[in-house]
């Protein structure tokens, strides 16, 4: 989906670093970035962001000045601060210009892209987040897990999944999400895949069920704790973790869907396909 465009206002290189990293890996993209008021009311005609970030302090002009500036050109701007200082008076003066929100340095991921998310509503939907910031960390530890454990490509496909049960032929390996944001993940393929996926992965067709369970059980592990630890590399200061992993076997298992925002990844590789579904708690 289309990125949400993003301009960087702050006098401070190392702040200006920060901030973009923080988004680096969000649906937000930094489009300019801006060391002065001048260079701010430039880059804004030049790439029509649709969020700003302003710091107050600016070598030309305050940070208040600057808004002003840039809703004259855009009365439509929504332009958040993000200043070493909040208080009553600043804040009563940023909101006579037209800042939309404050934020007061250091800011966190979850702090900035949760303002963030509040002021272009019409723009990116909850659930596009949670597609494009959890769900595609998985998607990237799906492919990147399938390589590792059984040396072969994968061609991944992410989709919303909208019916509240998950339906198995073979073998699924559930686990819980905790943390933030609290969730679940289900590993499932057909007992063909599942045979095809463990004798490549340990080298060896000599294997009976209780070993193939296990190492599906192991492999599923491996690849959630993967997204997890991908989640946790741009969101640091809410981790998530994964509870133990539970297995089961069988034809026709109709596996229940609580009240999640839920995606379904499908991996096609040479072994068969091998699915995920994952669900967060945020987005309903």
């Amino acid at each position: 989906m289309e990125k949400v465009k993003v301009m960087i206002v702050d006098d401070s290189k190392i702040s200006r670093t920060i901030l973009a990293n923080h988004l680096s890996k969000t649906n937000f993209e930094v489009v300019a970035m801006a060391a002065d008021s001048a260079e701010a009311i430039r880059l804004y005609q030049e790439h029509n962001p649709e969020l700003v970030t302003m710091d107050m302090n600016l070598p030309d002009a305050d940070g208040i000045e600057c808004s002003k500036k840039i809703r004259g050109l855009d009365p439509d701007a929504k332009i958040v601060m993000i200043s070493a200082m909040k208080d009553a008076s600043l804040v009563s003066q940023g909101r006579a210009a037209g800042i939309s929100a404050f934020l007061q340095k250091p800011v966190s991921t979850n702090d900035i892209i949760d303002t963030l998310l509040l002021l272009c509503q019409q723009k990116i939907s909850k659930v596009a987040v949670l597609r494009e910031s959890y769900a595609k960390a998985f998607e990237r530890a799906l492919q990147q897990g399938i390589l590792n454990l059984i040396g072969v490509q994968s061609k991944i496909n992410l989709e919303t999944y909208d019916k509240r049960y998950v339906s198995v032929d073979g073998i699924a390996v559930i686990i819980g999400l905790t943390g933030y944001p609290v969730g679940r993940s289900i590993i499932y393929m057909s007992h063909d895949t599942m045979k095809a996926f463990t004798t490549t992965m340990l080298g060896t067709e000599d294997i009976n069920e209780d070993e193939m369970n296990e190492a599906v059980e192991e492999a599923a592990n491996i690849v959630v704790g993967r997204g997890a630890s991908n989640i946790n590399d741009v969101f640091k200061d809410k981790e998530m973790r994964i509870t133990p992993p539970g297995t089961i076997f069988g034809s026709g298992i109709k596996i229940a869907s609580p009240k999640l925002t839920t995606f379904k990844l499908t991996a096609s590789t040479k072994v068969g396909e091998i699915f995920m579904n994952v669900g967060f708690a945020e987005g309903e």
